[in-house]
C-alpha cells in the first residue's frame, strides 16, 4: 500500500498585503473616502469580526471590495474595539472606556487594508499614494505580515 505524506509545502499560505492607516475618521467615512480617491466600491461587510477573550466579547468593523478587474479582494479592517462600561456607584453614574485591538502589537494604526491575492509593489506603491493623499488620513504604509504575532485574526 502507498503511503504519501504531507509536508507543510503542500499548505499553501495565503497570499495577502497588509496596508496601516492612521486616520481619526470613523470606519464608514474612510471606507467612503478610500471609494472616491481609489475607485473602490467598499462596502459594509455582511459580518463583522467578532472575539471573545477572557470573557469579553470584542467586534472590529469590516469594509469589503472585490475587485473583478485586477481579481482581488480588499478589506478594510478596524484596528480598535470601544466599549463604555457603566458604574453605578450610590447615584453617581460613572464611564470608563476599554478598548481592544485586533492586532495589539500595532495599536496605533487605526485601520488595516488587506488585499488578498498577489500584488505587485507597483500597484501597492499607487494605491498608497492614494491614500496618503486623502486630506484626514495622517500616513499610510505597507506592513510586513510577517512580523506581526496576531497576524491568524487576519485570516478569515
Amino acid at each position: 500500500m502507498q503511503i504519501h505524506a504531507l509536508s507543510l509545502n503542500d499548505f499553501c499560505e495565503e497570499q495577502y498585503t497588509l496596508i496601516g492607516i492612521h486616520t481619526t475618521l470613523e470606519d464608514y467615512r474612510l471606507a467612503y473616502l478610500l471609494n472616491k480617491n481609489l475607485d473602490t466600491k467598499f462596502s459594509k461587510s455582511k459580518s463583522d469580526l467578532e472575539f471573545s477573550k477572557n470573557g469579553e466579547q470584542s467586534t472590529f468593523s469590516v469594509y469589503n471590495y472585490t475587485s473583478k478587474k485586477y481579481d482581488f479582494e480588499w478589506f478594510l479592517i478596524a484596528n480598535s474595539f470601544k466599549k463604555e462600561n457603566q458604574t453605578d456607584i450610590s447615584q453617581l453614574l460613572l464611564t470608563a472606556e476599554t478598548r481592544t485591538y485586533l492586532i495589539p502589537e500595532k495599536k496605533k494604526i487605526d485601520y488595516f487594508i488587506k488585499i488578498s491575492g498577489e500584488t505587485t509593489n507597483s500597484y501597492v506603491s499607487k494605491k498608497l499614494d492614494k491614500i496618503k493623499n486623502i486630506e484626514q488620513v495622517i500616513t499610510a504604509y505597507p506592513i510586513d505580515k510577517n512580523t506581526l504575532k496576531s497576524k491568524d485574526y487576519l485570516i478569515f
